[in-house]
C-alpha cells in the first residue's frame, strides 16, 4: 500500500474535513472552520460533527457507501487499474465529481 494519502471531504462544496490513509490506518477530522461555522451538518451520523480525530483500521462506512458494487465496481477497477480491495484509491478516483448526495472527495496532492 502507498504511504500516507489524504483527501478533502466536501459537503455541498464546503471543505468539511480531511480523510487520510496511512498504511492500513484511516483517520477523519473535521475542518475547524467548518465545525465552528454553525449550521453545518455532519458528513454521517457515525461521524458526529465534533473536534475529534476519528480513527479506524477500515475505511469508514460513510465513505465505503459512496462506492459502486458488483459489476460496476469491477468495471471501474479494471478501467482505472485499481485493485478491487483498495477502497481508498477507488474512492479518490470516483467520488470527486458526480456523486449521489452532498459529499465529494478530492485528493490532496502533497509534494515532498
Amino acid at each position: 500500500m502507498a504511504n500516507k494519502r489524504s483527501a478533502g471531504v466536501y459537503y455541498n462544496g464546503l471543505l468539511a474535513g480531511i480523510l487520510s490513509r496511512d498504511g492500513g490506518h484511516y483517520s477523519f477530522e473535521y475542518d475547524r472552520a467548518y465545525r465552528e461555522a454553525g449550521g453545518n451538518r455532519a458528513v454521517s451520523v457515525t461521524l458526529p460533527l465534533q473536534a475529534t480525530v476519528y480513527q479506524s483500521e477500515f475505511l469508514f462506512p460513510a465513505f465505503i457507501n459512496m462506492l459502486s458494487e458488483g459489476a460496476n465496481k469491477s468495471i471501474q477497477c479494471r478501467l482505472l487499474k485499481i485493485d478491487e480491495n483498495d477502497y481508498f484509491s477507488l474512492l479518490l478516483a470516483t467520488a470527486s465529481g458526480d456523486s449521489i448526495g452532498p459529499i465529494t472527495i478530492k485528493e490532496i496532492n502533497v509534494t515532498t
